[in-house]
């Protein structure tokens, strides 16, 4: 136990250390974000890899903490990947379908690298049965690495947001771990959030530096890695539930945004100002005030996929279908599905 907070601050003090110096490699390559749509809240050129500090730092302190065992590998060989399509979509503005194309490929990667959900909880049988599903994982583990690499890249949108939400997730996963006493995953998420943290300075508003989608795709990745390796695989009942709420935020919001899109004709794929944070801005609220308005809604989301943890598998699946419907009714008040 006493090793938990050393592995935090080593990861935390390479993210810290690495930012500066990747922050001026963005300004020789040219790796910079201009506004110049109405979307953008900054109104000056920001170096926009900062992803890079939190992979050379996962890497590192993983390296130094773990033992790269088969799943291991996958991960990094994974998340390296996402940073290489991330990074040319930074430098280059991908497609949307070349941006996927990566996605897969490192979703594959994990998949190959023996990291993919093979078995899912009967949630309504007394005993929460779990139930061997064999390929049909390997579908479940595609779509949910894809799935959340894209919704943390759609919440990239305020100075410090994303970060700040992958921090409190990361952490809310880490007592998951230790609940389920996953010890690999213990560490991933002490690695992860200590990385985010040290990120955060420089990112908090007014950022000196973005994360760009080579970060947030990172981030997105390695949280939905590190979920299964963690919530997913526990020995005890398995419940989906756990890291669905745990990742709450970045989970909703993506699914609201394609209901919107999908209502109003537009592609799924088409940038919009009605996520929640745009919607906040538009409430006359500043940055900041949005940016720690998401922090705690996220910090709620974590401490209910705790106690989601802590219930038998019914009952945290009754837990995530209230979830669903209460954050529903108030997307619908809130008008995170109405036309914007």
């Amino acid at each position: 136990m006493f090793e938990y907070p050393m592995i935090f601050l080593v990861s935390f003090v390479f993210s810290f250390i690495l930012t500066p110096i990747v922050k001026r490699l963005a300004f020789k390559i040219n790796a910079i974000d201009i506004p110049k749509d109405e979307r953008r809240i900054h109104k000056k050129p920001i170096p926009r890899i900062g992803g890079l500090s939190i992979l050379v730092s996962f890497i590192v302190s993983s390296y130094m903490f773990l033992i790269f065992d088969k799943n291991i590998i996958g991960i990094v060989v994974g998340a390296v990947v996402i940073f290489i399509g991330g990074f040319l979509d930074d430098l280059y503005n991908l497609k949307p379908k070349q941006k996927l194309l990566f996605q897969f490929i490192a979703a594959l990667i994990l998949i190959a690298f023996d990291v993919r959900v093979k078995y899912i909880t009967i949630p309504f049988t007394k005993a929460g049965e779990s139930l061997f599903i064999g390929n049909i994982g390997t579908f479940i583990t595609l779509l949910w690495v894809v799935g959340i690499t894209n919704a943390v890249n759609l919440i990239d949108g305020l100075d410090g947001l994303a970060a700040g939400v992958c921090f409190i997730s990361s952490l809310s996963l880490f007592v998951v771990s230790l609940i389920s006493g996953r010890s690999t995953a213990i560490v991933l998420t002490l690695i992860l959030s200590g990385a985010c943290l040290g990120f955060l300075p420089f990112n908090f508003n007014p950022a000196s530096i973005f994360l760009g989608d080579c970060g947030a795709q990172l981030l997105g990745f390695l949280l939905s890695a590190i979920s299964i390796q963690g919530a997913i695989k526990s020995a005890a009942a398995f419940a989906i539930a756990v890291p669905i709420i745990a990742l709450g935020i970045p989970i909703y919001d993506t699914l609201f945004a394609m209901i919107r899109r999908k209502l109003n004709n537009r592609p799924i794929s088409e940038a919009d100002r009605g996520h929640l944070h745009h919607r906040l801005l538009d409430l006359g609220l500043n940055q900041r005030q949005v940016v720690f308005i998401m922090y705690f809604i996220s910090f709620v989301f974590g401490v209910v996929s705790i106690l989601a943890m802590l219930l038998t598998a019914k009952n945290s699946f009754a837990l995530l279908i209230i979830i669903f419907a209460v954050t529903l009714s108030f997307a619908i008040e809130f008008g995170l599905l109405s036309k914007k």
